[in-house]
Protein backbone atom coordinates (compact mmCIF):
# COMPACT_ATOMS: atom_id res chain seq x y z
CA UNK A 1 0.00 0.00 0.00
CA UNK A 2 3.08 2.09 0.22
CA UNK A 3 3.27 4.94 -1.90
CA UNK A 4 0.62 4.12 -4.00
CA UNK A 5 -0.99 6.67 -6.31
CA UNK A 6 -4.44 5.79 -8.39
CA UNK A 7 -5.63 2.62 -9.01
CA UNK A 8 -8.22 0.56 -7.07
CA UNK A 9 -8.11 -0.40 -3.38
CA UNK A 10 -6.66 -4.26 -2.80
CA UNK A 11 -9.81 -6.98 -2.24
CA UNK A 12 -9.20 -6.82 1.02
CA UNK A 13 -9.51 -2.98 1.94
CA UNK A 14 -12.75 -3.44 -0.38
CA UNK A 15 -14.73 -5.66 2.06
CA UNK A 16 -13.17 -3.90 4.97
CA UNK A 17 -14.53 -0.37 3.56
CA UNK A 18 -17.99 -1.97 1.72
CA UNK A 19 -21.15 -0.81 3.22
CA UNK A 20 -23.71 -3.37 2.73
CA UNK A 21 -26.63 -2.61 0.62
CA UNK A 22 -25.16 0.50 -0.60
CA UNK A 23 -24.95 0.94 -4.33
CA UNK A 24 -23.25 4.05 -5.06
CA UNK A 25 -24.81 6.17 -8.43
CA UNK A 26 -23.35 6.00 -11.97
CA UNK A 27 -20.40 8.24 -12.89
CA UNK A 28 -21.61 11.25 -14.63
CA UNK A 29 -19.97 13.82 -16.47
CA UNK A 30 -19.96 17.94 -15.14
CA UNK A 31 -22.23 18.57 -17.92
CA UNK A 32 -24.78 16.03 -17.78
CA UNK A 33 -25.20 17.30 -13.95
CA UNK A 34 -25.24 20.37 -15.00
CA UNK A 35 -28.27 19.27 -17.72
CA UNK A 36 -30.06 17.37 -15.02
CA UNK A 37 -33.23 19.01 -13.28
CA UNK A 38 -33.21 22.40 -14.45
CA UNK A 39 -36.71 22.61 -13.19
CA UNK A 40 -36.01 21.84 -9.59
CA UNK A 41 -34.80 25.41 -7.99
CA UNK A 42 -33.42 24.17 -5.25
CA UNK A 43 -30.97 21.46 -6.70
CA UNK A 44 -29.82 24.21 -9.15
CA UNK A 45 -28.97 26.27 -6.79
CA UNK A 46 -27.12 23.28 -4.71
CA UNK A 47 -25.44 22.70 -8.06
CA UNK A 48 -24.09 26.25 -8.75
CA UNK A 49 -22.75 26.03 -6.00
CA UNK A 50 -20.96 22.64 -5.98
CA UNK A 51 -20.13 23.46 -9.90
CA UNK A 52 -19.81 26.74 -11.05
CA UNK A 53 -17.45 28.49 -11.94
CA UNK A 54 -15.40 25.69 -13.30
CA UNK A 55 -12.26 25.83 -13.26
CA UNK A 56 -9.79 26.22 -16.77
CA UNK A 57 -7.81 22.91 -16.45
CA UNK A 58 -4.06 24.07 -16.49
CA UNK A 59 -2.81 19.97 -16.67
CA UNK A 60 -4.75 17.42 -18.47
CA UNK A 61 -2.43 14.70 -16.97
CA UNK A 62 -3.46 16.08 -13.49
CA UNK A 63 -5.32 13.43 -10.96
CA UNK A 64 -8.76 14.45 -10.36
CA UNK A 65 -8.10 14.56 -6.19
CA UNK A 66 -4.69 15.87 -5.15
CA UNK A 67 -4.43 15.52 -1.18
CA UNK A 68 -1.66 17.84 -0.52
CA UNK A 69 -0.95 18.03 3.62
CA UNK A 70 -2.33 16.68 6.59
CA UNK A 71 -2.15 18.77 9.24
CA UNK A 72 -2.42 17.99 13.22
CA UNK A 73 -3.80 20.56 15.25
CA UNK A 74 -3.55 20.71 18.77
CA UNK A 75 -4.12 23.87 21.49
CA UNK A 76 -1.40 22.25 23.18
CA UNK A 77 0.97 21.50 20.61
CA UNK A 78 4.16 23.52 20.43
CA UNK A 79 2.96 24.74 16.70
CA UNK A 80 1.20 22.44 13.68
CA UNK A 81 2.39 19.30 12.72
CA UNK A 82 2.38 19.11 8.28
CA UNK A 83 2.92 16.11 6.67
CA UNK A 84 3.40 17.01 2.97
CA UNK A 85 2.01 14.94 0.88
CA UNK A 86 2.43 16.69 -2.25
CA UNK A 87 6.50 15.01 -2.52
CA UNK A 88 8.24 11.55 -1.93
CA UNK A 89 5.30 9.72 -0.09
CA UNK A 90 8.31 7.04 0.87
CA UNK A 91 9.96 9.43 3.19
CA UNK A 92 7.35 9.89 5.46
CA UNK A 93 7.88 6.16 6.69
CA UNK A 94 11.22 6.81 8.26
CA UNK A 95 9.91 10.20 9.53
CA UNK A 96 8.56 9.41 13.04
CA UNK A 97 6.16 12.04 14.56
CA UNK A 98 6.17 12.85 18.02
CA UNK A 99 2.94 13.17 19.97
CA UNK A 100 2.61 14.56 23.32
CA UNK A 101 -0.05 11.78 25.49
CA UNK A 102 -3.37 12.90 26.85
CA UNK A 103 -3.36 15.95 24.29
CA UNK A 104 -6.25 16.64 22.66
CA UNK A 105 -6.03 17.57 18.40
CA UNK A 106 -7.92 17.98 15.59
CA UNK A 107 -6.35 16.65 12.00
CA UNK A 108 -6.98 19.29 9.10
CA UNK A 109 -7.14 17.42 5.74
CA UNK A 110 -6.23 19.75 2.85
CA UNK A 111 -6.94 18.85 -0.98
CA UNK A 112 -7.16 19.76 -4.20
CA UNK A 113 -10.34 18.65 -6.88
CA UNK A 114 -9.11 19.35 -10.55
CA UNK A 115 -11.67 18.26 -13.11
CA UNK A 116 -14.61 16.21 -12.12
CA UNK A 117 -17.00 15.73 -8.54
CA UNK A 118 -15.76 13.34 -6.26
CA UNK A 119 -18.11 11.70 -4.35
CA UNK A 120 -18.37 9.91 -0.87
CA UNK A 121 -14.32 10.92 -0.18
CA UNK A 122 -13.25 9.99 2.57
CA UNK A 123 -9.60 9.28 4.37
CA UNK A 124 -9.03 6.14 6.41
CA UNK A 125 -5.99 4.97 8.93
CA UNK A 126 -4.97 1.44 9.65
CA UNK A 127 -2.62 1.56 13.16
CA UNK A 128 -0.09 -0.83 13.90
CA UNK A 129 1.81 -1.61 16.88
CA UNK A 130 4.60 -4.50 16.74
CA UNK A 131 2.69 -5.82 13.45
CA UNK A 132 -0.91 -5.81 14.59
CA UNK A 133 -3.77 -3.52 13.71
CA UNK A 134 -4.91 -1.68 17.51
CA UNK A 135 -6.66 0.89 15.52
CA UNK A 136 -9.17 2.06 12.24
CA UNK A 137 -10.50 5.58 11.89
CA UNK A 138 -12.24 6.70 9.14
CA UNK A 139 -13.37 10.17 8.53
CA UNK A 140 -16.48 10.83 5.62
CA UNK A 141 -14.80 13.83 4.15
CA UNK A 142 -17.74 14.39 1.48
CA UNK A 143 -18.13 15.20 -1.89
CA UNK A 144 -16.56 18.37 -3.97
CA UNK A 145 -16.61 19.94 -7.08
CA UNK A 146 -13.52 20.90 -8.93
CA UNK A 147 -12.32 24.68 -8.34
CA UNK A 148 -9.04 26.23 -8.24
CA UNK A 149 -8.82 27.01 -4.37
CA UNK A 150 -8.03 23.77 -2.00
CA UNK A 151 -10.84 22.49 0.03
CA UNK A 152 -9.82 21.85 3.74
CA UNK A 153 -11.65 19.62 5.80
CA UNK A 154 -10.78 19.69 10.02
CA UNK A 155 -12.11 16.30 11.35
CA UNK A 156 -13.78 16.16 14.94
CA UNK A 157 -11.41 16.49 18.20
CA UNK A 158 -9.89 12.83 19.64
CA UNK A 159 -7.36 12.58 22.35
CA UNK A 160 -3.73 11.02 22.17
CA UNK A 161 -3.86 7.89 24.53
CA UNK A 162 -2.16 8.19 27.43
CA UNK A 163 -0.19 5.77 29.94
CA UNK A 164 3.22 3.68 29.89
CA UNK A 165 0.69 0.82 27.55
CA UNK A 166 -0.01 3.51 24.93
CA UNK A 167 3.92 4.89 24.88
CA UNK A 168 5.43 3.94 22.05
CA UNK A 169 6.31 4.13 18.21
CA UNK A 170 2.78 3.02 15.75
CA UNK A 171 3.22 2.53 11.73
CA UNK A 172 0.16 3.96 10.28
CA UNK A 173 -1.23 3.12 6.55
CA UNK A 174 -3.40 6.19 5.34
CA UNK A 175 -5.49 5.97 2.22
CA UNK A 176 -8.14 8.49 0.47
CA UNK A 177 -10.86 7.04 -0.91
CA UNK A 178 -14.31 7.31 -2.71
CA UNK A 179 -17.16 6.13 -3.45
CA UNK A 180 -16.12 4.60 -6.67
CA UNK A 181 -13.97 2.57 -4.37
CA UNK A 182 -11.04 4.44 -6.20
CA UNK A 183 -7.75 5.23 -4.52
CA UNK A 184 -6.47 8.54 -4.65
CA UNK A 185 -3.71 8.38 -2.71
CA UNK A 186 -2.52 5.59 0.26
CA UNK A 187 1.02 5.96 1.75
CA UNK A 188 2.59 4.64 5.52
CA UNK A 189 4.20 6.72 8.00
CA UNK A 190 4.91 6.79 11.71
CA UNK A 191 4.49 8.66 15.23
CA UNK A 192 5.46 7.62 18.78
CA UNK A 193 3.65 8.54 22.02
CA UNK A 194 5.46 9.99 24.42
CA UNK A 195 5.47 11.63 28.16
CA UNK A 196 6.37 14.80 26.24
CA UNK A 197 6.85 16.64 23.03
CA UNK A 198 10.33 16.02 22.63
CA UNK A 199 11.65 12.24 23.08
Amino acid sequence: MTDKEGGHLPPDEVLDEAVLGYQPPGQKSLQELQELDQDDESLTKYKRALLEPLPPVSDPNLPNVQVTRLTLLSEQAPGPITMELSGDLAVLRDQVFVLKEGVDFRVKITFKVNKEIVCGLRCCHHTYRKGLRVDKAVYMVGSYGPKEQEYEFVTPEEEVPRGALARGTYLVSSCFTDDDQAAHLSWEWSFRICKDWQE
